[in-house]
């Protein structure tokens, strides 16, 4: 195995502005050319063969979809996509009323890029509506012990009492929710999660856990584990790109300064884990030379966070991490973006949601497909280097 150093690194091309527009345009035709059959229904998680086929609104990524949507309202303007959107939204306010898949901490993923996109684009009241029920619901799975959000399962399952790094994703929903109500209890609480997840889900050499267990008991740390990565000692290559976005945020919304050299130190190794041609492997464990899967949401994902903290950083440092993503985004666009209807229905190829290994407890499946939220971060990169971007998050 090998990776590529990042004196390489810097020396790989960028993304031109015409490519970004050609891509991003490309990208919101295919969604319109999607939307007849993925209006009243909803994109699975993953793709199968190359295809989407159509879901109910249960699992935990439909969000992304209607964030697609959006994304490509805001770019076009097209009429069919508002009305695609609202129709989904009325979908979530439905979902949150009757209380279908709402146990989790992924109410934001839900929430934040579908109906607070929706609502922050059109005014709408039933997105504004479905999104405040959605944060509300999200303040339950909080534990005073500890002071996390609990990620998934009943809040008394003796085994479950853990946050995982995603989770910082999430967190904007109790934001805005604070914004457009004036109860600071959502704000408060998403504080006191990130200052646990960032104190805890980081490595001393700046690789991340994907989960994190503590005393129920007491609320002390406990231990550091993987369900979706290589093995417990590992960097899950979408975990690690969680939370270089994720501490983006968190910095954008506390303005701590002890957060700037976590998402530098968080970036740097995920840059040092890199293959040559820039998209990871699943898991950072993993490089040339491995015969292992590859996850290109990994690559949006982490250039939507350093576009995301470069607006807060000094200019030197600000252009060096715009660089690295316009690098990154290069090669998801040349070598992993769909080009041929025929082959896809998604827009980027070779994305891994749940790989098995020896050591991990994961399910097999969308290995080397399209996957949902794959898509959208890869939209949304776009959109960031399209234009000054109005964040959902």
């Amino acid at each position: 195995m090998s990776w590529i150093a990042l004196e390489t690194l810097e020396q790989k091309p960028e993304i031109t502005g015409v490519e970004v527009e050609r891509a991003i345009q490309d990208a919101a035709s295919r969604i319109i050319r999607n939307l007849p059959k993925f209006t009243y229904k909803f994109q699975k998680a993953y793709s199968e063969k190359g295809f989407y086929e159509p879901t109910d609104n249960e699992d935990w990524t439909t969000g992304f979809w209607t964030g697609e949507i959006w994304l490509a309202y805001e770019l076009t303007g097209d009429e069919r996509l508002k009305k695609a959107g609202e129709i989904q939204m009325k979908s979530f306010l439905d979902r949150i009323d009757q209380r279908i898949g709402v146990e989790t901490h992924d109410l934001g993923f839900l929430y934040s890029p579908s109906c607070v996109a929706g609502y922050k684009l059109t005014g709408s009241k039933v997105g504004r509506e479905a999104a405040i029920k959605a944060a509300t619901e999200l303040l339950t799975r909080f534990h005073e012990k500890g002071q996390f959000i609990q990620a998934w399962g009943p809040l008394d399952a003796p085994d479950n009492y853990r946050l995982i790094i995603d989770c910082l994703l999430n967190l904007p929903l109790l934001y805005w929710a604070t914004e457009e109500t004036g109860d600071t209890r959502y704000r408060d609480v998403a504080e006191q999660h990130i200052h646990t997840a960032l104190a805890n889900v980081i490595r001393p050499d700046y690789s991340t856990w994907h989960t994190f267990f503590f005393n129920r008991e007491t609320g002390e740390p406990d231990h550091g584990a993987t369900c979706q990565g290589y093995r417990d000692g590992s960097a899950w290559a979408r975990g690690q790109a969680w939370g270089i976005y994720g501490t983006a945020i968190g910095y954008k919304y506390t303005r701590r300064e002890s957060y700037i050299p976590i998402f530098k130190g968080v970036t740097e190794y995920f840059l040092r884990h890199l293959p040559e041609d820039l998209v990871p492997f699943w898991d950072l464990e993993f490089g040339d030379g491995d015969d292992q899967p590859r996850d290109s949401s990994s690559a949006s994902i982490a250039a939507c966070g350093m576009l995301e903290m470069a607006k807060y950083l000094e200019p030197e440092d600000a252009a060096y991490y715009i660089g690295i993503a316009k690098k990154l985004l290069k090669s998801v666009v040349d070598h992993y973006a769909v080009k041929d209807d025929s082959q896809s229905n998604g827009l980027v190829l070779h994305s891994t949601y749940s790989n098995h290994s020896l050591y991990n407890t994961c399910n097999h499946y969308g290995v080397d497909e399209c996957n949902i939220w794959g898509d959208y971060f890869y939209m949304e990169a776009l959109m960031r280097l399209h234009k000054d971007w109005a964040v959902y998050w």
